[in-house]
């Protein structure tokens, strides 16, 4: 009988044969591949022993940076101790604990906290939420869900059903109905190389007043928009923009969920971005940094009015049939509070603020290479957007991010558009490698 787990005896040369890489041209890569062996602080060193700066915090996950031994030791004394533990008409101490220490970083009044395992997780959370929301208090025609061209949402069905990214959607036809979209604000034209919030663009949040007009306000859930687009190349939203949803949404009764899988946790300055730019949805998803990236994890921030009006009925009975083996998972929530402690500890949230100057003037410095068509950027986080080549759209920008990895730092591609968001423990000397290199690939790709 033949032995399935046996080793193959080409094991060595084939070993990159049997995963299927998520968003990767998976026969491009194995014919060259980019492997990452180990990590510590602001580097990777690379398969080949090279030092690789990374120039977008891991996947936009690693705010602290790599090879954090307060994260390490907490997950190990943790695992140790209590592996698991399930969560469903059960309990264990760490998630209550960290409910409670993201509360008290949240927007004031998002005080309660559903534990998912993902970004995705956390947006069809969201959706759900806001849906069984309406229903509880109600208002059970309001089932439609407002999503916006270019966001992304992750790649459960409802997060690619109001996400607006067409390579995302296209091969899955079997979306959720009831959706509509409202434009993207990218608007090269009137806002290119624009330091900081675009200025013109508020017009745009006006669309959901033709929404509500074409559906009715009392058809309409919720609304689910990224507060600064960042898979989409990093799309800023117009100065007053946000403020605008936040009035339509308040004034036609819809829920407002701000997807803050990456600009939460620090990236674009305080906590959330809702903070930074003054604005308090009734719902904010996150992920990502949550963790550190060490432990998948995601959450669901939720208003207390939203969370109270499912507390009614019988106190024996389940009132949100809805969660995950692993929500609050004992070694991913000692993860998260040693996460906590070190951008508190190292006051890692305003770094971004501090740096946020140097940062746009290093990015803006390369207005002027050629094919350089815009930059954008704010708090850690920047995007330079290039004119695609002649040949195919997304070749100069793949050029771009191939020669920047040769070249030893680690930058992110969608589309021609390059991305950054270097951990926020950045040094100044660290931008300027970060940005001169990524000059240097940018002129080898003309």
């Amino acid at each position: 009988m033949t032995n399935a787990f046996a080793p193959k005896p080409d094991r060595i040369s084939n070993s990159l044969d049997d995963f299927w890489m998520p968003f990767t041209a998976n026969r491009q890569f194995k014919a060259n591949p980019r492997l990452l062996e180990s990590a510590e602080g602001m580097y990777f060193t690379s398969s080949d022993g090279r030092q690789v700066l990374d120039g977008t915090a891991g996947l936009w996950c690693c705010n602290a940076g790599h090879g954090r031994r307060e994260i390490t030791e907490a997950v190990s004394r943790q695992i140790a101790k209590l592996d698991f533990a399930p969560t469903f008409q059960m309990g264990h101490p760490l998630p209550f604990e960290l409910a409670e220490r993201l509360a008290e970083i949240a927007p004031a009044g998002l005080n309660k906290v559903f534990f998912t395992n993902s970004g995705s997780e956390s947006a069809d959370t969201a959706l759900k939420i806001a849906l069984a929301y309406q229903r509880a208090i109600g208002q059970g025609t309001r089932t439609r869900l407002i999503g916006r061209e270019l966001g992304y949402h992750g790649v459960g069905f409802g997060g690619i059903s109001v996400g607006g990214m067409v390579n995302n959607r296209k091969a899955f036809p079997a979306l959720l109905p009831n959706v509509d979209h409202l434009p993207h604000t990218l608007d090269i034209q009137r806002n290119a190389f624009s330091r900081g919030l675009p200025e013109f663009g508020i017009e745009k949040a006006d669309e959901l007043e033709r929404l509500v007009t074409l559906h009715g306000a009392e058809n309409i859930a919720a609304v689910i928009v990224e507060p600064m687009s960042g898979s989409a190349g990093v799309i800023l939203p117009p100065l007053g923009y946000l403020q605008r949803l936040r009035e339509i949404t308040r004034k036609h009764g819809i829920l407002l969920i701000f997807d803050e899988v990456i600009t939460g946790f620090g990236r674009v300055g305080q906590a959330f971005a809702a903070q930074r730019w003054g604005v308090t949805p009734d719902i904010i998803t996150c992920a990502k940094g949550l963790t550190n990236g060490a432990i998948p994890m995601g959450a669901v921030f939720v208003a207390e009015e939203i969370y109270q009006a499912f507390m009614q009925g019988p106190e024996s009975a389940i009132e949100f049939f809805h969660g995950y083996t692993y929500s609050g998972h004992p070694v991913a929530c000692a993860a998260a509070l040693a996460t906590l402690d070190i951008y508190q500890g190292e006051r890692l949230f305003e770094r971004s603020i501090e740096l946020e100057g140097y940062w746009q003037d290093a990015l803006l410095s390369l207005r002027d290479l050629p094919g350089v068509i815009d930059i954008r950027a704010v708090g850690l986080v920047g995007g330079v957007q290039l004119a695609p080549s002649a040949e195919a759209v997304g070749k100069r920008g793949f050029q771009v991010f191939e020669q920047c990895f040769h070249d030893g730092v680690m930058v992110r591609v969608t589309g021609d558009t390059i991305a950054m968001s270097p951990p926020l423990i950045v040094e100044k000397e660290q931008i300027d490698i970060l940005v001169g290199k990524l000059a240097d690939s940018i002129r080898k790709a003309a």
